[in-house]
């Protein structure tokens, strides 16, 4: 299968048992962003250390929504671990939105955090702090490494299964059991 000319927006990297990256092992990534110029995704299956109100807390944001206060915030990747990107559903613009996909968008701004700590946000949200990053044709070779999966994006895996099961329930919706596979690779 070749890649090069396939724009990987909107699809799900997975992890295959032999990438050792610890940024990236056992981990999904959507690919918000792909062109001739690289990609730019967030990791959507490990939890950082803090709280979605703690991080509303350190931006002077106040929500009374214990449940939305509780929400892990994730690690989306080693790259701007310092800025906070919210991938979320719904049809309302908000400033600097990025749409990944018809009803998809990933979001940097302020205003979707104090929406959502007002109750006033998208239906589905999840909050990651930093992403991932490839340069012009690192993916392409990755894939080609045989490091990757890729799968349709799934709003279900998204934003409603529980972060330990995303990594095996993704590739398992393209019918590879993870567990089966060795965790080095190589080439025939």
């Amino acid at each position: 299968m070749s890649v090069a000319n396939d724009n990987l927006a909107n699809q799900l990297l997975i992890a295959l048992p032999a990438l050792a990256d610890p940024n990236f092992a056992r981990s999904v990534a959507l690919i918000c962003q792909h062109d001739e110029q690289g990609a730019m995704g967030v990791v959507v299956n490990r939890a950082s250390e803090y709280t979605l109100g703690q991080v509303l807390s350190q931006m002077g944001i106040g929500s009374d929504d214990e449940e939305l206060c509780a929400r892990p915030v994730l690690h989306g990747g080693p790259v701007h671990q310092e800025r906070g990107f919210v991938l979320h559903d719904g049809d309302r613009a908000w400033d600097s939105s990025l749409q990944v996909a018809d009803g998809l968008y990933l979001t940097t701004s302020r205003d979707i955090l104090e929406a959502m700590a007002a109750g006033e946000g998208p239906p589905r949200a999840l909050v990651a702090l930093g992403c991932a990053g490839w340069g012009a044709g690192q993916l392409e070779y990755e894939l080609g490494e045989n490091t990757w999966l890729t799968a349709p994006m799934d709003a279900e895996l998204l934003f409603d299964l529980p972060l330990e099961r995303r990594w095996q329930t993704a590739a398992g919706r393209i019918g590879v059991d993870l567990f089966r596979l060795a965790d080095y690779s190589g080439h025939a």
